[in-house]
């Protein structure tokens, strides 16, 4: 199974950008898809999930600013607006396997994200 992100860059705080995750694999289903990052220095933290029945949870600090979202099977979106300097980091894209790939959890290369002031 491999994920594939992409999308990341530089932008001016107050921009918007979308990165994208698609995952692959044989048979491969996800229960589960979703964005973590990483800054310098810090702990890797929840972005966004979102499950194949469509319940979705954001980290606290994105307060509206975030969307995430399937735009095909196994492959989501995240629509970042209103971005911050402190938004910068490594967004990594993550998965749950659903049926054959049940309780195994698959990880993406991550890519840059970086909010200029």
């Amino acid at each position: 199974v491999q994920l594939q992100a992409s999308g990341g860059g530089v932008v001016q705080a107050g921009e918007s950008l979308r990165i994208s995750c698609a995952a692959s694999g044989d048979r491969f289903s996800a229960h589960v898809m979703g964005w973590y990052r990483q800054a310098p220095g810090k702990e890797r933290e929840l972005v966004a999930s979102i499950t194949s029945s469509g319940r979705i949870d954001y980290g606290e600090f994105v307060k509206g600013r975030f969307t995430i979202s399937f735009y095909a099977k196994n492959a989501v979106y995240l629509q970042m607006d209103s971005l911050k300097p402190e938004d910068t980091g490594v967004y990594y894209c993550q998965a749950d396997g659903a049926n054959w790939y049940r309780g195994r959890e698959f990880w993406g290369q991550g890519t840059q994200v970086t909010v200029s002031s």
